[in-house]
C-alpha cells in the first residue's frame, strides 16, 4: 500500500489506529507538546484569539475552533486568559474537533463547566459564523505521499511485507506520469533516490475558505521546514524517543514535517491572506511570553519559579529539548485582515494584557 495510507490506518484505524485508542500526551503517554509544557502557551495563544476578535469587529459571536485539542489543557489555559475579556467570552462558542474517544473524555473532564462546548469528527462539521481557529500540532500527522525519483520519473513510495513477513519499504513499478511538473522548482533538479513529500491541500483549504467566506483567522503551529524541499522526515516517535515507524503500527506516534510553503500556497489559492511564518520562539516573544513568565514567578515559590523559567526556555529557544526554532507559526485570514499579532507589529493592548 502506499505510505499514505498505511500512515492513515496507524493513527486512525477504528479498532487499532494510534489516534482513536489511547492518550498519547504527557511523560506517560509518547510525547508532550506545548500547552503540556506550560500554562504560558494557551494563555497567550487565548490573548492572540482576543486580538484577532477586535480585529475583526467583534462579533457578538464568534466560534473559537481547536484541530486536534489533546486533553483540553491548550484551551482551559486559552479560556482562563479570555476571562479578561467579558464581552468576548460571553460571544464564545468552543467546538473541539477529535476523534479519539479517549481523548474526549479527557477534554470534558478538563472543560468542564464551559458553556457553549462541542465535539465535532470534522471542521466541515461545525456551523458557520467568525472563526478563531487553533491547530497546534495537527498538520504532522495528517497522512503524506511520499514519492521516490527513478531513472524513468517519480513513484508513489509504498509499504510492503518481504520473504521474512516484515514491513519494508518499496516503490510502485510504474512512475506518474507528468508528476514532475507539479513539483516546485527546488525538487526537480534532486537526484535518482530522492524522496519528496506531500499532502493534499483538503485540509488547508478548508480552513482557508472557512476563514475567506465567514471571516475570522485561523492559526498553524506545527513543525519543520519553510519551503518545500527533497527528504525524508516520515518518523515514528514513542515513549519519547524516536521508533522505527514499520514496526509496532498503531502503537507509536506516526508524522512527518509540515511544509509551511506548501500550506501558504494552498491558503493563497484559496483567496485567504497568509500571515507569516516566524518561528515559535518568536511568536511567543512578541505576545510578551517573557513579561507573563516574570509576572508568574513573582507569585511563586522558588521551586515553581525554577519550573516557569525552564518551561520559558524551552518554549521559545532552539539546541536540544527546544521548541522555539524548531516549531514554526503562520497565520491564515480573511483577505482584509492585513495584520495579526505576533505575526506582525503586536497591539499595544495585546502586549499589555499579556503583562
Amino acid at each position: 500500500m502506499p505510505v499514505w495510507r498505511y500512515m492513515e490506518l496507524c493513527l486512525t484505524h477504528p479498532g487499532f489506529g494510534y489516534y482513536v485508542s489511547r492518550d498519547p500526551l504527557g511523560r506517560e503517554g509518547d510525547f508532550t507538546t506545548a500547552p503540556e509544557v506550560s500554562q504560558m502557551f494557551g494563555e497567550l495563544l487565548g490573548l492572540w484569539a482576543a486580538s484577532v476578535w477586535k480585529s475583526i469587529g467583534s462579533p457578538q459571536l464568534v466560534r473559537l475552533i481547536e484541530l486536534g485539542p489533546g486533553r483540553g489543557t491548550m484551551m482551559a489555559d486559552a479560556l482562563r486568559a479570555l476571562k479578561v475579556v467579558p464581552p468576548l467570552f460571553q460571544a464564545l462558542h468552543i467546538h473541539l474537533i477529535e476523534i479519539n474517544p479517549v481523548l474526549r473524555e479527557k477534554q470534558k473532564a478538563t472543560l468542564a463547566g464551559v458553556e457553549n462546548l462541542h465535539w465535532h469528527a470534522s471542521l466541515g462539521e461545525v456551523p458557520g459564523g467568525s472563526s478563531i481557529i487553533l491547530a497546534n500540532e495537527y498538520f504532522d500527522v495528517l497522512p503524506i505521499h511520499q514519492m521516490v525519483r527513478g531513472e524513468r520519473g517519480w513513484h508513489e513510495r509504498t509499504v510492503e511485507i518481504d520473504a521474512n513477513d516484515r514491513l519494508v519499504f518499496g516503490v510502485a513499478p510504474e512512475p506518474i506520469p507528468h508528476f514532475e511538473q507539479l513539483l516546485p522548482p527546488l525538487v526537480r533538479a534532486a537526484p535518482q533516490g530522492a524522496v519528496f513529500e506531500w499532502r493534499p491541500d483538503a485540509e488547508i483549504m478548508t480552513i482557508a475558505s472557512r476563514v475567506r467566506d465567514e471571516g475570522g483567522a485561523a492559526l498553524i503551529i506545527d513543525y519543520r521546514h519553510l519551503r518545500s524541499d527533497a527528504g525524508d522526515t516520515f518518523q515514528a516517535i514513542a515513549r519519547h524517543s524516536f521508533a522505527d515507524p514499520l514496526q509496532n503500527p498503531g502503537r507509536a506516534d506516526v508524522t512527518a514535517h509540515v511544509d509551511f510553503q506548501a500550506l501558504a500556497r494552498g491558503a493563497q489559492d484559496m483567496g485567504a491572506r497568509v500571515h507569516g511564518p516566524v518561528t515559535q520562539g518568536e511568536f511567543l516573544k512578541r505576545l510578551g511570553v517573557e513579561n507573563r513568565a516574570v509576572a508568574l514567578m513573582g507569585k511563586a515559590s522558588l521551586e515553581i519559579s525554577e519550573d516557569v523559567a525552564s518551561a520559558l526556555k524551552r518554549l521559545v529557544e532552539g539546541g536540544r529539548g527546544g521548541m522555539g526554532s524548531m516549531f514554526k507559526v503562520m497565520a491564515v485570514s480573511e483577505p482584509d485582515l492585513e495584520q495579526i499579532a505576533g505575526l506582525s507589529d503586536l497591539p499595544e493592548a495585546t502586549r499589555t494584557a499579556a503583562q
